[in-house]
């Protein structure tokens, strides 16, 4: 990634993610001197500024005035509150708003800014902790093709992105990757304690079932072939792997994990609806 000289990005907030999303902007050649963040937390604001040695401020208007990339990453619940700190100077300067408040729609946070602003909203996931997260961007009508090369900049920092056309396509990006991670390691959990019954230590379990994941996920992602395919390829008839699979379908694998994401498609649509009318 090869920012722009021009871009200068703030954060309002520095929690994990705002952290996880400087360190990759850091390590990919954004400019340390073109990274704001502002954060109430005292303790925060210097291990960024120690870590990154980037500009910090407790004031959020400050933090945004010399931006033309604004990043909402505070808690949605503080959302609203923030946005209204900074409402006067994010009319004036008119910077692309990038928001990574989980459940919090766009013309919600439009309607608190007062004014049609360029605006990507975005649903990453946890594992950009480790740069290896996907992200869902939405962009408003008022995003041009500059500003949405600008966002997935950002975002590619920590992880791949996808763009997707409406507010419920980001409430599935929710159910799908943003809580997907808790689905994986729900299976991996299962797996461990499976292992562990039936013999093996705990550093053995973990370790077998961490690597296998790690590595059909590393083979799927490189593969041809879809998932189903390659699952196929390793069930022999009359082997082990089929009666695994066979016993899992029996006792509605396939249903559960489905009722499963469709309840957090459904919840990711309830909170927006909940959170919008702070």
């Amino acid at each position: 990634m090869k920012p722009s000289a021009n871009n200068r990005i703030a954060f309002i907030g520095g929690g994990n993610m705002a952290r996880s999303i400087i360190g990759g902007l850091v390590s990919s050649g954004w400019p340390s001197k073109n990274i704001f963040v502002s954060d109430p937390s005292k303790e925060q604001r210097n291990l960024l500024e120690k870590q990154f040695n980037i500009t910090i401020y407790e004031n959020n208007e400050k933090c945004i005035s010399r931006a033309n990339i604004v990043v909402l990453s505070v808690k949605p619940q503080v959302l609203k509150q923030a946005v209204e700190s900074i409402r006067t100077t994010l009319v004036k300067n008119n910077p692309l708003i990038i928001s990574i408040a989980a459940g919090i729609r766009t013309s919600d946070i439009v309607k608190w800014i007062g004014q049609e602003v360029p605006f990507v909203r975005a649903m990453p996931n946890t594992p950009a902790l480790v740069n290896c997260g996907v992200s869902g961007l939405l962009a408003n009508a008022h995003t041009n093709s500059f500003h949405k090369q600008s966002a997935a900049q950002v975002m590619q920092a920590v992880g791949q992105v996808i763009w997707v056309d409406n507010e419920s396509d980001i409430d599935t990006v929710t159910g799908i990757s943003g809580s997907g991670p808790a689905y994986f390691f729900k299976l991996m959990e299962i797996m461990i304690n499976a292992a562990q019954a039936n013999g093996l230590g705990g550093i053995a379990a973990r370790t077998l079932v961490l690597q296998t994941a790690l590595g059909a996920a590393k083979l799927a992602s490189k593969s041809e072939h879809l998932p189903g395919e390659l699952r196929r390829q390793v069930t022999s008839p009359g082997g082990t792997t089929e009666a695994a699979l066979l016993t899992m379908e029996k006792h509605g694998i396939d249903e559960t994990i489905t009722l499963g994401v469709n309840a957090a498609i459904e919840k990711s649509a309830e909170l927006a609806t909940t959170l919008g009318a702070m």
